[in-house]
């Protein structure tokens, strides 16, 4: 048998240890002819379809044995290794030392030059995607530490260190850090490297990180303290979100740093712009400076107006506790900070400050004199008064007029022409659909396309199939989550039309009892995925989906309807796909569409005149409320009691008979049992029934709290069909999401329903409430979406939704205003001077007689006087 033959049964079998010998005894000739025979023969095997690529991902470790031991310069074995197909592996450890066997009697340049081009193809590591994301990061790690080669700049090597050092901490396998034979080359470039901080901070169930243990070693001399702190303050310096620079802060924090180590210039420059983590450790580094006599009066006063202007209040705190420690005779420096404060909209900071400025006022020289007197005319009639006594005469400052924004709506995106052949599927496919709008536009064009020639849709489907289906016959894996997902529906529609034996084969595999309830309409979406998929199975195709939408919304013109009904040519359609199409048509059409509609003779056709003559289906009757609901506890088996929204749909009529099966359980929605509903696909819900907004909310209201895909609402509002209370519970619950993303699509659907003059701003106003009240909202978030939709120019609209919401959650005497609500009462303010409202708002008039001169009642009275007065009329 001649060698290469040998290597190949051997790579086939997985016997990679009798492989490793088998090259071993290779000579010249022998390595020679399998490097001859290797590329060729994986780019066969690769070229066979998506099974031989998986046997090959099976296989990789000896395909990298062989070409490691006969390829010839280290260029190529380096991309031979880091051929996609090869570069994961199941024991990265094992095949490093395989290949480090193999290649031993090569001379040491050529094992250097392939360990620097390892390194250089080390991809970048994403978020705790190691080892995925480390792939080939141990086979060059063991060629740097073997040759001993100067590691070159590269973040992919730095971090996989660190990754590779966590990640033995975790499995137990870990080694004393301070033997690692990286850890002096690595220290110093972890202060540089991208995408080392979360590997640094990983604790994973473990009471220490990497850094307890860099702290460690710095405190027994192992590692040098001051590479550290060096490194950690040159990383401050180099900027960098929170999360990046949080390891480093709490390293800084753990070497306990000298006085004359802080590096105080340094420091003070970046004060005012650092991440609020990174600002806290300096301003307290400086302080601690200050009080060794390390920082003079000119870089103290630069430090407190730093921290005196950021926006956060504990940073605003921090400064004027520093200058109340201060010496008097720091007055000159100290004044501008707090002049700074005057604006501040907290009451308790920016009296602290007027009480700091007054004591101050005779150890001041003109400068900052002057310096508080100009900031002094934003301060209300009490505090500037004092500051009028101590400073002398203040000009009250003019009072802005507020001008509101011209509020306009987004139109949704237009839909692109439909596809025109079957090379342009296929390149369309290629390009990954995301929004429903593209997998309806791809599953159009499939099955238009395949009903004029299948063949020449299959042959052009062939390798955009090949190259993305993992494992078509092992459904296994792909059932629960994988399998219904929409990506993989449209692939196994594809499947059918390219290979209906093999579709079969996975609908067979996939048929079976589901133990876990679905929603609705994730289950109507899906049946149209399946009735397609079993159609092209049969080898039948239909000449036109008729529920392919005509408009961005997700609707069908009516007209288009009956003239894909007219192509059918009387033959019964695809099921799920007609009512599909009935649910997507506008809630007014001619009515000489009825008539065309009445002559078609299908048993669909009767049902499409009936529709289209009675103006579709009635609306339902829709209702939500907050109430104690009793789930088992996702961490026990015992049942708790919470509190949650659930929303209910009846129908008002009966629906006609045809009807009243297929589509009833859209028209009734009851509260969910057992654990809470959940959706993976809400995306698609609004082109499921685009005419009928209000009971689409009430199903979204169901699953939106644990779904958490508010963008969602932002498609919903463009529909048809009444909105009530059911719109605004939802929409309330999408403006308490704890991301900024998702609250803004709610800011969104709230500035097109205003734009539309279509906002249930009442109904709103009392969805906000309850939530609130039942704990179901935070304040601080809802403010920051009425902020939002207020500077948007929605402001009269917004003043609706303040003017029924504020009641029912004002302090009555006796009760603390909610956290936030000064907040709210300051959008409150701006949307009725704007707006020019007048109201008796309950419970207002006595929040505003309240003593004090708390945020929340200075609001209260400041709204109490415009709505009394009527605003501005802006």
């Amino acid at each position: 048998m001649n060698p290469w033959q040998e290597v190949v049964e051997r790579i086939e079998a997985g016997d990679n240890k009798d492989l490793v010998e088998l090259l071993r005894g290779f000579g010249e000739l022998g390595r020679r002819a399998v490097a001859v025979q290797l590329p060729g023969y994986l780019a066969d095997r690769v070229g066979q379809g998506w099974a031989a690529r998986w046997e090959v991902r099976d296989r990789a470790a000896g395909f990298r044995l062989a070409g490691a031991a006969c390829l010839g310069g280290a260029a190529q074995v380096a991309a031979w290794l880091n051929r996609r197909e090869l570069r994961a592996v199941s024991a990265p450890e094992t095949d490093a030392a395989r290949i480090l066997s193999l290649i031993e009697d090569r001379p040491v340049k050529w094992r250097e030059e392939l360990a620097v081009r390892l390194v250089r193809r080390l991809r970048p590591l994403t978020r705790r995607a190691w080892p995925r994301s480390g792939e080939g990061w141990e086979l060059a790690a063991a060629l740097v530490l073997e040759t001993g080669v100067d590691v070159p700049d590269s973040d992919a090597f730095v971090a996989g260190w660190a990754w590779r050092v966590t990640e033995r901490r975790q499995t137990g396998e870990a080694q004393d850090l301070a033997q690692d034979p990286l850890l002096d080359q690595m220290v110093p470039r972890l202060f540089h490297a991208q995408g080392v901080a979360e590997a640094l901070a990983w604790e994973n169930g473990r009471s220490t990180t990497m850094i307890d243990e860099l702290a460690a070693l710095a405190a027994v001399g192992r590692v040098s303290r001051r590479t550290l702190l060096e490194g950690c303050a040159s990383r401050f310096m180099a900027g960098g979100e929170g999360g990046e620079l949080a390891p480093f802060v709490t390293l800084w924090r753990r070497l306990g740093a000298e006085v004359a180590e802080i590096p105080v210039l340094d420091f003070v420059r970046l004060l005012p712009s650092a991440p609020s983590l990174l600002a806290e450790l300096m301003a307290e580094e400086l302080r601690r400076a200050d009080a060794a006599g390390a920082v003079d009066d000119e870089l103290w006063a630069e430090a407190v107006q730093a921290l005196t202007f950021r926006a956060e209040k504990k940073h605003v705190t921090a400064g004027l506790r520093w200058i109340a420690e201060a010496a008097p005779s720091r007055a000159e420096g100290a004044l501008p900070a707090l002049a700074t404060v005057f604006g501040q909209d907290t009451p308790a900071l920016r009296d602290r400050a007027v009480r700091l400025a007054v004591a101050l006022a005779p150890h001041a020289g003109e400068p900052g004199r002057e310096a508080v007197r100009q900031e002094a005319g934003l301060l209300p009639d009490g505090p500037r008064g004092r500051i009028e006594a101590a400073f002398g005469e203040v000009a009250a400052a003019p009072a802005e007029p507020l001008a509101g924004a011209v509020l306009m709506a987004r139109d949704l995106p237009s839909l692109p022409p439909p596809i025109a052949s079957a090379a342009e599927l296929a390149a369309w496919l290629e390009a990954e659909p995301a929004a429903p709008a593209q997998f309806e536009r791809a599953l159009a064009a499939l099955v238009e396309l395949s009903h004029r020639d299948r063949g020449a849709v299959a042959r052009a489907l062939r390798p955009w199939l090949e190259s993305r289906w993992w494992r078509p016959l092992d459904a296994n894996g792909h059932f629960f989550g994988l399998a219904e997902n929409h990506g993989v529906l449209l692939a196994r529609c594809v499947l059918a039309v390219v290979s209906p034996d093999h579709s079969r084969v996975i609908t067979a595999q996939l048929t079976g009892e589901r133990h876990f309830a679905e929603p609705p309409l994730t289950l109507f979406v899906r049946r149209r995925f399946h009735e397609i998929i079993a159609r092209l199975e049969a080898g039948a195709t239909v000449p036109v989906l008729l529920a392919a939408p005509t408009a961005p919304t997700g609707h069908v013109d009516a007209e288009t309807l009956v003239t894909r009904m007219e192509l059918l040519d009387g033959a019964e359609p695809l099921e799920a796909d007609f009512l599909q199409a009935l649910l997507r048509l506008p809630r007014r059409s001619e009515p000489a569409l009825a008539v065309r509609a009445g002559r078609l003779t299908s048993r669909a056709g009767v049902v499409l005149a009936a529709w289209l003559r009675d103006g579709g289906l009635p609306d339902p009757v829709v209702g939500w409320a907050v109430e104690p609901v009793r789930r088992r506890s996702p961490y026990s088996s015992l049942m708790e009691e919470v509190v949650e929204a659930h929303a209910r749909v009846e129908p008002a009529t009966t629906l006609p008979e045809p009807l009243t099966e297929p589509l009833g359980e859209l028209w009734a929605l009851e509260r969910t049992t057992g654990y809470p509903g959940y959706a993976h696909d809400l995306e698609w819900w609004p082109s499921i029934m685009p005419s009928h907004r209000e009971v689409l909310a009430a199903h979204l209201l169901e699953y939106l709290p644990t779904s958490g895909d508010t963008e969602v609402l932002a498609a919903l509002v463009h529909g048809e069909g009444p909105l009530g209370a059911a719109t605004a519970g939802v929409i309330a619950v999408g403006m308490g999401h704890e991301r900024h993303r998702q609250r803004a699509a709610a800011a969104d659907a709230l500035i097109t329903l205003a734009a539309r003059g279509q906002l249930p701003a009442a109904d709103l106003g009392a969805a906000v409430a309850s939530l609130l009240q039942a704990g179901l909202l935070k304040l601080n978030r809802v403010t920051a979406v009425l902020e939002e939709v207020v500077m948007a120019g929605a402001h009269a609209e917004v003043w609706s939704v303040l003017a029924a919401a504020l009641p029912p959650i004002l302090p009555r005497q006796g009760h603390r205003p909610a956290p936030g609500l000064g907040d709210l009462l300051a959008v409150a303010v701006r949307a009725a001077t704007l707006s020019g409202a007048s109201a008796d708002l309950e419970g207002l008039a006595e929040l505003a007689a309240r003593r004090g001169g708390s945020r929340v009642v200075e609001q209260a009275r400041s709204l109490a006087q415009v709505v009394t007065s009527g605003g501005s009329g802006g």
